[in-house]
């Protein structure tokens, strides 16, 4: 028996280790730089292998929303990835109009979802559909095009950069948990090809865009700056190094429960700013290793008074007594979340230090409730994506605390 070989991203071998036919429904969602449409494109070429070498005949169409022109399609990338692989090669005939294999059994079908539904209801054997850049597909086109793929084993691919929380394509792929689905996230720091033009791009972007638009275009965030986010407009991410008048450090730390990480932060205050210079955390951590772990992340964290969360004393006691000495119990009182995130507010900015990936990510996340039906913006927040921020309000609670205190009525006498 003959064995081939390819090469995928090892976070996509979960999409398509299954056999054709075990799933329905395939995909990938995630920003740039990924590899997503490249692997996917190769995949098209496998599956259509496969098929062909089981005797089996039809169509792989491949589907946009808009399509123009085969300029505007997937055919270039699938062209390129049969060409990097030579059993591929001799197995398909490219033209400059057309993908088929040398048999002619299996051949590629390009398409605009639309304004060619109609013509796409009468195409004959679709074995397997894929879908590229799906974030705008509407529902009316998944509605028409889903039943005109029914192919035994046939299976439909969705590639997309997210972009609007609850878009046609992100409820029925991202939001619905399904037997017959299979759909993971990818990103840049999942493709291990990932190349550094690209990344001189990236580095770029990080320091001229802003977190929103940048974790959209690089992460596979929804791309929303909204009124519900509690740190909008407030977050820059920018390389820093403090100064020796610079108030600090201030040190706090978040235990983990179950899947939730222990975080650790380390920041600044200077120039009516708060800088977030390091960051430590991780799930699982168990409480033994918590001091190497952090103090590997986080230069001399052990030698600064550390505010922790005081609902969990015996690890702050385990803890100064295993290499972190300084560590302490923070203040809380009714009102301390709102209270420290009105303070962190008051800041001209928060500057984030672009190693501090997962303190970014929960500012951007960090949001308030909002009403299902009306979709107005609650004044309650939603108590997720705040691991590393509580860490930063804990480590700054002396000076929340300042504020809240009322001056002192001036004595006569």
């Amino acid at each position: 028996m003959t064995t081939a070989k390819i090469e995928i991203p090892p976070k996509l071998l979960t999409v398509f280790s299954k056999p054709r036919g075990y799933y329905r429904y395939r995909g990938a969602h995630g920003g740039r730089g990924s590899g997503k449409t490249r692997t996917f494109a190769l995949m098209t070429a496998v599956h259509g292998y496969q098929m062909g070498m089981n005797g089996e005949s039809g169509v792989i169409l491949c589907a946009r929303e808009h399509l123009n022109s085969l300029d505007d399609s997937s055919m270039e990338e699938i062209k390129q990835a049969i060409r990097s692989v030579d059993w591929l090669s001799a197995y398909w005939e490219i033209g400059e109009k057309y993908i088929r294999s040398i048999d002619g059994r299996i051949k590629y079908v390009f398409a605009g979802l639309r304004h060619n539904l109609d013509s796409i209801k009468s195409k004959a054997k679709i074995l397997l559909c894929w879908i590229d850049e799906a974030e705008t597909v509407s529902e009316t086109a998944y509605k028409k095009l889903i039943p005109t793929v029914r192919e035994a084993n046939s299976e439909i691919w969705v590639t997309w950069n997210p972009e609007k929380d609850g878009s046609p394509t992100d409820l029925r792929f991202r939001k619905r948990d399904r037997d017959d689905s299979i759909f993971v996230e990818m990103n840049y720091m999942d493709n291990p090809w990932f190349p550094d033009v690209l990344d001189q791009d990236r580095l770029s972007d990080l320091k001229s865009l802003d977190p929103q638009t940048y974790a959209h275009i690089w992460e596979g965030a929804y791309l929303e700056n909204s009124d519900s986010q509690v740190f909008a407009n407030k977050v820059r991410v920018a390389e820093f190094k403090p100064g020796a008048d610079w108030d600090g450090p201030y040190c706090g730390l978040d235990f983990g429960f179950s899947l939730d990480p222990t975080a650790a932060t380390k920041c600044w205050v200077y120039d009516g700013r708060l800088w977030v210079e390091y960051e430590a955390g991780r799930t699982k951590l168990e409480l033994d290793d918590t001091t190497e772990f952090i103090t590997k992340k986080i230069p001399d964290f052990h030698k600064y008074v550390c505010r922790a969360d005081s609902a969990r004393p015996e690890s702050i006691s385990y803890l100064v007594n295993h290499g972190m000495p300084r560590v302490i119990g923070v203040d809380k009182w009714k009102g301390s979340v709102e209270d420290g995130v009105q303070h962190m507010r008051s800041y001209k900015e928060i500057v984030v230090h672009p190693r501090c990936e997962e303190t970014r990510k929960e500012m951007r996340m960090y949001s308030y409730k909002v009403d299902r039906l009306t979709g107005d913006v609650l004044p309650d927040i939603v108590d997720k994506h705040n691991h590393y921020i509580d860490s930063i309000r804990y480590g700054i609670s002396p000076l929340i605390q300042q504020k809240r205190k009322p001056a002192a009525a001036p004595r006569f006498g």
